[in-house]
């Protein structure tokens, strides 16, 4: 008899937990990052590009940028949209050095120093592994695209 009283009771505590759980409240909304307006792939992302925004849209799958510190400086890849969340794949690093242009080579190793010119035979960002043909010599060469965009090289 006292299981028969209690299933009502019990049935309003799980309706109402269900419903708590489905319906986040204000205070659990996370800002996110979004476009104040459109940025087309190709543009280079400044803060004051953005606003944060509690419901942002989440179009797509897969992971979305929470945090400006992690947008900031890179290039849009895709057409971001005002009110949208930026997906991580919609970003990526700023290119220092473009296929075909001029770069300053450098190889150094405790006091030698070595520069000269070259041409890129691939984009790249900092840190990227770039091939290069060394303009004097007709070498092709790989190495680490620095800050400055030149690219270090070591030895062999």
């Amino acid at each position: 008899m006292i299981l028969t009283q209690a299933r009502p009771v019990l049935k309003a505590a799980i309706v109402m937990f269900a419903a708590a759980c489905a319906i986040p409240s204000a205070a659990q909304e996370a800002l996110v990052p979004t476009p104040k307006a459109v940025i087309y792939p190709g543009d280079l992302i400044l803060d004051d590009m953005l606003a944060d925004v509690p419901n942002a849209a989440r179009d797509g799958s897969g992971p979305f940028i929470d945090s400006r510190s992690l947008i900031v400086g890179k290039v849009a890849r895709l057409t971001l949209l005002p009110g949208h969340a930026i997906p991580f794949s919609g970003v990526s690093n700023r290119k220092l050095v473009s296929n075909g242009a001029e770069v300053k080579l450098v190889f150094s190793e405790g006091d030698l120093v070595i520069m000269t010119t070259g041409s890129a035979l691939q984009d790249g960002s900092i840190g990227d592994i770039v091939r290069v043909r060394n303009d004097d010599s007709g070498v092709t060469v790989s190495g680490a695209v620095q800050p400055d965009g030149s690219v270090r090289v070591s030895g062999g």
